[in-house]
């Protein structure tokens, strides 16, 4: 997420209540995940494990909860807790705004499109032209849709990021200020769930086709042409590239790649990333040659035990 405006380094402690280290007037543009920083980003580390990571990364602002030696052309906000701070900056530049009506007045659609009865827009929403948006869809706010765009009923775009720290206390939320993006001559099917990105996009791109009930968690990719059948689920920061097929069922992880022209047969179980031009199946998956030879030699074991007893 990009702020309306660069900020000094000493605003963003004062509005984090952070100690900074660096410059008082060192620039500061956003915040984003440690997967999508750029220079002037802020970014936040809580456990060691991760500190090299965040330090060596993109991002020239590192919210940490120790004091250790900033990196060159760098500066660090000392805190306590990082991940309560982040939020901090995500509530002041993207506070909550409450609904006006069904369809805010700050939306833009374009010529041609039908909104059906009792769908919701939330504000800041952009929608082209020539688009078709069926009943009971909600669009929540910041989610920006390109031209002849699909929606059927019941679909939701826009909602939280499912992540979460888990305290003594309970599950801490991280705060969702980032959007979804709809790109031109997508088609998404009924009661499908998009969720937004916790700082940045999760993006469709054009052309691609999704079936009912499926979930797209946040900050997750999805390429050109792209073919989703019904009942997928897909974690958050994964990248589908251009031209992939998942058929029914198809679950995948969180922060893998499927690459470009992949095929994902139903009810198959992605937990790595994935070449493209390849067929796939199974859990855990592989090739869906090899998997069926397995599976070929698996039904002939009771024979094979009856001859060795």
């Amino acid at each position: 997420m990009k702020f309306p405006r660069t900020y000094s380094l000493e605003e963003i402690a004062k509005i984090t209540h952070t100690q900074f280290v660096g410059e008082p007037d060192f620039p500061v543009t956003g915040i984003n995940e440690i997967h999508v920083v750029e220079p002037g980003d802020v970014v936040f580390v809580d456990h060691p494990k991760y500190y090299d990571k965040a330090l060596e990364s993109a991002a020239t602002v590192i919210l940490i909860n120790k004091k250790v030696e900033c990196p060159r052309g760098k500066a660090l906000l000392i805190s306590e807790d990082p991940f309560r701070d982040f939020n901090k900056l995500s509530v002041y530049f993207k506070p909550f705004q409450t609904a006006s009506g069904s369809i805010s007045t700050t939306a833009k659609i374009g010529k041609n499109t039908i909104i059906q009865p009792n769908v919701f827009i939330g504000n800041n929403v952009e929608i082209g032209e020539g688009c078709t948006i069926h009943p009971n869809v909600t669009i929540y706010d910041n989610c920006i849709i390109g031209n002849h765009v699909t929606i059927h009923s019941g679909t939701i775009l826009g909602s939280d990021a499912f992540y979460f720290k888990n305290r003594e206390s309970g599950f801490d939320k991280l705060i969702s200020c980032g959007r979804v993006v709809i790109e031109d001559h997508v088609d998404i099917g009924a009661a499908c769930t998009i969720d937004r990105g916790v700082t940045g996009d999760t993006t469709i791109k054009e052309g691609s086709k999704i079936d009912n009930q499926v979930q797209i968690a946040h900050d997750t990719v999805i390429g050109k042409k792209c073919l989703i059948a019904s009942q997928v689920g897909i974690a958050g920061c994964t990248i589908i590239e251009d031209e992939v097929t998942l058929w029914g069922q198809v679950g995948i992880i969180s922060g893998v790649t499927i690459g470009k022209k992949a095929v994902i047969l139903a009810q198959s179980g992605v937990s790595k990333s994935l070449e493209g031009g390849k067929v796939y199946f199974g859990y855990p998956v592989g090739e869906a040659r090899e998997k069926y030879k397995e599976m070929a030699l698996l039904r002939k074991l009771p024979e094979l035990i009856k001859k060795l007893k």
